[in-house]
């Protein structure tokens, strides 16, 4: 089995006969054994740390509020209905976010600030000090000290400083705790082996407390200009292999070791990675040709080039989230009688059950199962749209021809949004398994096709209120399709989504290509 150093890189004993890793011996899905043996151990989903700084800035923001109405309670009012007198309230929160850019100021919202509190308590009780020192020049300077009890104040910092100690010494131990279960790591891949790549593993693994893990190195040179080991790591296969790879487990980070000057190599493997979600980050660190230190992004002192960022990230991905359970909530609810007369009528026109459930494919090209309103005869389905619709199909039912044309079908798949989570309101349409168009299965049709699966599929799309909705019979459409999902990723916002909703009612309207 790998061996783990202190900075989360595997490395291979030096007695390991490697195997697993013959060339030409394969496991299931085209990998090689070494390959399969990483992807089948698993990974826990990640949490973000953009993300989680900024939780742990809003809870202590709580938290010092609630130390200063707590001392408030405990000792200032002298009436029996405990009302908060309003300067006090605003001594409060006014402290709580002066304290919350002190200790930005102080850089205590990192993830090393996390993991040792007593390493960083010095410089959270100085900013802490600090904080109180800018409270009592302001009262002093605005001539309203009289109007704030000097025991509240000393009470609210020293009780303040130590909610603050004991929030910090309470997140350290789940700081370790998701570390071990693997959720703050970056799990990272290495794509080119030889000398470039044993020398940026080698940078990476001299970094202190590092948050990357990398789990395999691929490479398309042969076994004599890419050992099978390299620096300690296992080469595990090709970059197409590297596709397969990262959708049977967690890869959050490519890292090219190639050198900049092996553009059209650099080229050809992007064109490959560029349908996974994941970040891309091309290596500066051997190169000769040296850019302006702006022009860089680093891990611990190693500068990348940055490629590519996987889309929707981060507070961006919390945000979209939030919208689809709300507004999806929302919607659900008020679609609930439509949904009801929908069903009765289904129900009423033939016989076989109302909900009819259809595997797609949907993020990382992860197979998902919808749901939607059953249009078809019960026994001519086709579960997998071997077949595409048309004009007049025989198989649609008449309440199905309706529902079809007006998307009343796909109501239903607010309970994938809202309770399954495998599908978000607005999002590239998720099409079925074996859909394809003059043909030809829509990955063989478009060229990066699956670059629109590197977010979660939609209910409605920019491609659907553009027009592109229905029936997809010939290359054309689906390549609109594609394009204009292309589009909304790269520019998504929240506004974005909400237009795109809004735009909905109407493109249903124009429904000559739904059938």
């Amino acid at each position: 089995m790998p061996e783990t150093d202190t900075l989360g890189v595997n490395r291979l004993p030096a007695s390991t006969t490697l195997p697993s890793i013959v060339p030409g011996r394969r496991a299931e899905a085209g990998l090689s054994d070494a390959a399969a043996h990483v992807a089948s151990a698993g990974a826990p989903p990640a949490y973000s740390p953009t993300v989680m700084a900024g939780a742990i800035r809003a809870t202590e923001f709580l938290l010092i509020a609630a130390c200063g109405l707590v001392v408030y309670f405990a000792y200032v009012p002298s009436s029996p209905d405990f009302r908060l007198d309003n300067h006090y309230a605003a001594a409060v929160f006014a402290i709580a976010a002066i304290a919350i850019f002190a200790f930005q100021a102080a850089d205590v919202y990192h993830m090393q600030a996390f993991r040792s509190p007593w390493a960083e308590s010095l410089r959270l009780f100085a900013a802490w000090s600090v904080v109180f020192l800018i409270a009592a020049a302001i009262a002093f300077l605005a001539k309203i000290g009289e109007l704030y009890s000097r025991v509240w104040l000393t009470g609210f910092y020293t009780l303040g400083l130590l909610a603050l100690l004991v929030f910090r010494l309470f997140l350290s131990r789940l700081v370790q705790r998701w570390t071990e279960d693997g959720r703050l790591e970056r799990r990272t891949v290495v794509v080119g082996g030889g000398d470039a790549g044993a020398q940026l593993i080698q940078a990476l693994g001299a970094q202190n407390q590092s948050d990357l893990r990398i789990i395999g190195l691929f490479d398309d040179r042969g076994n004599d200009r890419s050992p099978l080991v390299c620096a300690g790591q296992a080469k595990l296969g090709t970059v197409d292999d590297l596709v397969e790879f990262a959708r049977r487990t967690r890869v959050d980070l490519v890292l090219f070791s190639l050198p900049i000057t092996a553009e059209e190599r650099i080229l050809q493997m992007l064109k490959k990675l560029w349908v996974l979600p994941v970040d891309i980050r091309l290596s500066a660190h051997s190169n000769k040709l040296r850019f302006r230190p702006r022009s860089y992004s680093y891990v611990g002192t190693v500068p990348m080039l940055d490629v590519s960022d996987r889309p929707i990230a981060d507070w961006d991905f919390v945000l979209k989230w939030m919208f689809d359970k709300i507004v999806g909530g929302l919607l659900l609810l008020l679609a609930a009688p439509v949904m009801m007369l929908v069903a009765i009528a289904i129900k009423l026109d033939s016989r076989g059950p109302v909900l009819f459930k259809q595997k797609r494919y949907g993020f990382n090209n992860e197979l998902i199962e919808i749901y939607k309103f059953r249009s078809m005869f019960v026994d001519q389905a086709d579960a997998t749209a071997a077949k595409l619709v048309t004009k007049d199909d025989p198989r649609v039912t008449r309440v199905g021809r309706l529902i079809r044309k007006t998307s009343l079908d796909e109501l239903p798949q607010l309970i994938n949004v809202v309770i399954k989570g495998n599908l978000s309101l607005v999002g590239p349409r998720p099409h079925a398994l074996h859909a394809s168009a003059e043909s030809r299965l829509y990955d063989e049709a478009v060229d990066g096709y699956f670059a629109r699966h590197r977010v979660k599929p939609g209910i409605t799309g920019w491609a659907q209120v553009n027009g592109w909705r229905g029936e997809t019979d010939t290359q054309l459409k689906i390549e609109q399709r594609v394009a204009h999902d292309l589009n909304y990723i790269e520019n998504w916002s929240i506004g974005f989504d909400v237009y795109i909703l809004a735009r909905t009612p109407l493109a249903l309207l124009r429904s000559e290509n739904a059938y």
